[in-house]
């Protein structure tokens, strides 16, 4: 069997080593790794054996040894057994030790180990040692600083009342993250699996690495492909499931059934256990043995199995008839009105033959529940009813956060429509967009005219996240031809109002994205909700797009909640609320990864780079923008990657390079074709003007007619920037009294910046300076020195005034590029900015400015 590596435990494996460093060094330590059975404490003794330097000593609680005084001890001292002292020897060979010396038995071991120094002490499942070794070791790991002995101990995390060890720093250790247990599969699985094959085991072993070494060791070829049913529980043959059927046999019969009837039904509370228990002629009593040994846990009328994995195998140990008696039985206790659907689902596990006719009850009650809906359909003879209830179980396993499971139930279905939808849903925002437009479109043409208009603007949004506009006047144009019904009209209208904003035509855009909140705003629908505040943005509606994406966030659909808090984040950071904007983000990145939606989670990534860069931390941006492009992509320039480059482009600004902000800024989209992310170009227009020449025509007329102040505001300084009409003064007055009336001080102060004004300049050296943005207050405070200088040369930034003179000097272009480490292409772009704000045109006019 290969060798595992190691996953998701280097914090603790550096704490181990740095133990083991001190130790080595003469200050000695020990440590206490607690956790559930197989998260991976023994794997972390192995590393601290191989790891050590000297003499290692290993051993472990038995539970057939814990009545035997010093058993432990014995085998961790076998290999000095030609050193130890009268006292140690006696005490291990079966002597034992008085009450009084057990003291001097204790100090006697410790200074045995200083002797052998340096020593390390691996000790495994501490909550199994006899009492005698126990207290021994806890005795010396409390007293080994002075010395280069390291004690390292391992004992369960199962609510144990007793610490084995008092006093020892403890450290407990949960399960993997997703991603962690994503790359153990693969460590496990040579070629790997399918996506939905492993997030559908990642989901069954919740974190535990050994559960989910087990699962995928059990995987027949078929079930590997994705083309079997997947296990619903350990292997007989599982080491961790062998563990926990140690645990249970230990306890009495009464307490296994009573443990049965809670593993039956996760919704089963105590009234109800008590009412069971009652019907069976079982004393309740029982329930004490599995509440100590920390089984299961009950909190008022709460039922609880502390480790999710107990649970299963507690059920999947009973035989089969125990089970199906467990079943009849609560199906028989639980009220029939309140809890219709529990009453089936146990009807059905408990009946030796189930029928058509449980078949369609569970349909009928379990219209919300997937595994109602599943087991329903296992129950039908028809393909095509069988195959909708599978799609509708799908569903409600999306819309639920389990994407795998609702993808490994779409591999059951008969092709359809309805599938095609969800599907395409699910590789909108976990998969390669091509393949969700493909799906999708493949989806419209096979449903009703309402639900084709909401597969089509699916697909308008699987194009905006590729970047691939040109084709979306053409999926506008089919919605449109779609015979007339209210509830495609939102849909339809979200896509022509799409098309035309990102063709230029905005006022058509305005009245189709209008109608589109008006259409969303009184819906319950996420989706709709999501589109609607989607509109809100590109009618620069920040405050509409923050109260519908809110709403959506909190309709309880986990599959739309990242997406309705992408929306979120976008609105805060352009009302200003910066901090909430990235609390938004990261919050929505979290959710985004632990629904595998991958596309959702790199945007986030993109957006956090984006904050990253205002705050002028090069640092977290840079990190950020390689999380948001970690993935292959077929696309030039899909939307992580565009958020990506304006971060950086940002953070070229704040760092007073211009000609490489203007070069990633281009690369975002060419709007003569189409290509690329074009709303985000449009949005990072402001900061191109910036950077270099641009025309600002197409920004300037969507900024006015949105009537929004602060994009008003921008495209302003975008025309003062490109000195047009009545001059710069004249745009960046009215930039700054629109700027008044908005919220956004960070763009307020970058365009005072910009304004070269001396006063100006010092309220955003003093905005940037409270708000905490170091890179844009130094750049401030450059632009207030060059200023005050000389006032000739006062409308030149910093790093432009440092360039002028060494070119009055005499220098060339490709001398100052190699004497400031710039690009000679960044020097060039320099100069041409520097000739324009100092009206001049060459540079002997430069050179007798400066003498």
């Amino acid at each position: 069997m290969q060798k595992v590596p190691i996953r998701g435990r280097a914090a603790d494996q550096r704490v181990l080593d740095a133990l083991l460093r001190r130790a080595a060094g003469g200050r000695g330590g020990a440590l206490l790794i607690r956790g559930e059975p197989g998260t991976g404490k023994s794997t972390l003794l192995r590393h601290v054996a191989g790891a050590a330097t000297g003499t290692v000593l290993r051993t472990a609680g038995l539970a057939d040894e814990a009545a035997l005084p010093y058993a432990a001890l014995h085998r961790l001292l076998q290999p000095l057994s030609d050193r130890p002292p009268d006292l140690v020897e006696r005490a291990i060979s079966g002597g034992g030790c008085p009450p009084e010396d057990r003291v001097r038995l204790s100090m006697a071991v410790l200074d045995l180990l200083a002797s052998s120094a340096p020593v390390v002490c691996c000790v495994d499942d501490a909550h199994l040692l006899d009492p005698a070794s126990a207290d021994t070791l806890g005795f010396v790991a409390r007293r080994v600083g002075p010395h280069r002995v390291a004690v390292v101990f391992t004992a369960g995390g199962d609510g144990a009342a007793d610490d084995p060890v008092p006093g020892v720093p403890c450290r407990w250790i949960s399960g993997l993250a997703q991603p962690d247990s994503r790359a153990l599969l693969g460590d496990v699985v040579p070629g790997g699996l399918p996506t939905d094959v492993a997030g559908a085991l990642v989901d069954l072993a919740r974190g535990n690495p050994q559960a989910l070494v087990d699962l995928a060791r059990s995987l027949t070829p078929a079930q590997c492909r994705g083309e079997a049913p997947l296990p619903r529980g350990l292997p007989l043959d599982s080491p961790l499931r062998r563990a926990y059927r140690a645990q249970l046999a230990l306890l009495p019969a009464d307490t296994r059934w009573l443990l049965l009837l809670a593993a039956a039904d996760d919704h089963l509370d105590a009234t109800e256990l008590v009412r069971a228990a009652r019907a069976s002629g079982t004393d309740l009593t029982a329930l004490a043995a599995a509440e100590l040994c920390g089984v299961l846990r009950v909190h008022g009328d709460r039922l609880t199995f502390p480790r999710p994995l107990a649970r299963t195998v507690t059920y999947d140990e009973a035989p089969m008839g125990q089970r199906q008696a467990a079943h009849r039985l609560l199906a028989a206790t639980l009220d029939p009105v309140r809890h219709r659907l529990r009453v089936a689902l146990h009807r059905v596990a408990g009946a030796t033959e189930p029928t058509a006719a449980d078949a369609d009850d569970l349909a009928a009650c379990g219209s919300g529940s997937v595994e109602a809906l599943e087991r329903s359909a296992d129950l039908t003879t028809d393909p095509a009813l069988a195959s909708a209830r599978l799609v509708a179980a799908a569903r409600h396993a999306w819309t639920a956060g389990q994407p795998h499971r609702a993808r490994m139930l779409l591999r059951r279905t008969a092709q359809g429509g309805a599938a095609d939808l969800l599907a395409g849903e699910i590789e909108l925002r976990s998969g390669p967009p091509a393949s969700a437009l493909r799906t999708l479109l493949t989806a419209a043409d096979r449903l009703p005219p309402a639900l084709a208009a909401r597969a089509l603007a699916f697909a308008g949004d699987a194009l905006c996240y590729a970047g691939n506009h040109a084709r979306l006047p053409g999926l506008a144009r089919r919605a449109a031809a779609l015979p007339a019904e209210l509830p495609a009209e939102l849909p339809v209208r979200y896509l022509a109002g799409m098309a035309a904003m990102l063709r230029g035509r905005h006022r058509d855009a305005v009245t189709d994205l209008r109608r589109v909140v008006e259409l969303g705003s009184p819906s319950n629908d996420p989706t709709e909700l999501i589109w609607a505040a989607t509109a809100c943005l590109l009618l620069a509606d920040d405050a509409g797009a923050d109260h519908l994406a809110g709403r959506a966030a909190e309709a309880g659909d986990v599959s739309a909640r990242p997406r309705a808090l992408e929306i979120r984040a976008y609105a805060e950071y352009w009302l200003g609320r910066l901090d909430a904007a990235q609390t938004t983000a990261l919050d929505g990145m979290r959710e985004a990864e632990a629904a595998a939606q991958d596309n959702v989670a790199d945007t986030f990534a993109g957006l956090l780079a984006m904050m990253a860069a205002r705050r002028g931390d090069g640092a977290a941006c840079r990190r950020y923008a390689a999380l948001a492009t970690r993935r292959p992509s077929a696309d030039l320039m899909n939307r992580p990657h565009a958020l990506s480059e304006w971060a950086l482009a940002l953070l070229d600004l704040a760092a007073d390079r211009p000609a490489d902000a203007a070069a990633r800024i281009t690369t975002i989209a060419d709007p003569r074709t189409g290509r690329g992310q074009l709303v985000v170009y449009m949005m990072a227009t402001p900061d191109l003007a910036e950077a270099a020449p641009v025309d600002v025509g197409a920004f300037t007329e969507w900024a006015e007619g949105t009537g929004d102040p602060l994009r008003r505001a921008l495209a302003a300084r975008c025309r003062a920037l490109a000195h047009r009409g009545d001059g710069p003064e004249t745009h960046f007055r009215e930039a700054l009294r629109l700027h008044r009336a908005t919220g956004n001080d960070f763009e307020r102060a970058r365009t005072e910046m910009l304004s070269r004004g001396r006063t100006q300049v010092r309220s955003a050296l003093a905005t940037f300076e409270r708000l905490g943005l170091d890179a844009w207050a130094a750049r401030a405070r450059d632009a207030l020195r060059a200023a005050d200088e000389d006032p000739t040369t006062g409308t030149l930034t910093a790093q432009q005034l440092q360039i002028a003179r060494m070119v009055a000097a005499g220098a060339t272009n490709r001398e100052v590029a190699a004497q400031l480490y710039l690009s000679t292409r960044t020097v060039d772009h320099h100069m041409r900015n520097i000739f324009v704000r100092l009206g001049i045109r060459s540079r002997i006019e430069l050179a007798k400015l400066f003498s």
